[in-house]
């Protein structure tokens, strides 16, 4: 599995927005929003899947990026906090939350794995 970063602007946030989260959540198996505009997307799509998915929903006035990443990020006045995608299994009838844990704290070098 891999981690997408993937970031947009788009020229009507209030039309496209909500369509373009829940394409989000449904093409990975977890993700994180650390900002308003960025997300990290843990999945087995290859980033053409997934700028070909989320392309049909931007308009040519919007923007977008997707990008592979490895390590560690820098991060400032934010946190990562990962969600998983719900899913109807005897797990969820059991009580499992839909949010991963994930260290809190920022290493000796103020890096946040990501």
């Amino acid at each position: 599995m891999r981690t997408l970063l993937v970031s947009y602007d788009l020229a009507k946030p209030n039309l496209n927005e909500p369509y373009v989260a829940a394409a989000l959540m449904s093409l990975g198996e977890s993700w994180a929003r650390p900002l308003a505009n960025v997300w990290y997307l843990r999945t087995h799509a290859s980033d053409i899947e997934v700028e070909a998915r989320l392309s049909r929903l931007l308009d040519d006035a919007d923007g977008l990026i997707i990008q592979e990443t490895k390590g560690e990020a820098a991060m400032s006045n934010t946190a990562l906090r990962w969600f998983r995608q719900r899913r109807r299994t005897v797990e969820m009838l059991d009580g499992e939350a839909n949010v991963v844990a994930f260290p809190t704290g920022a290493n000796d070098t103020g890096r946040v794995a990501a």
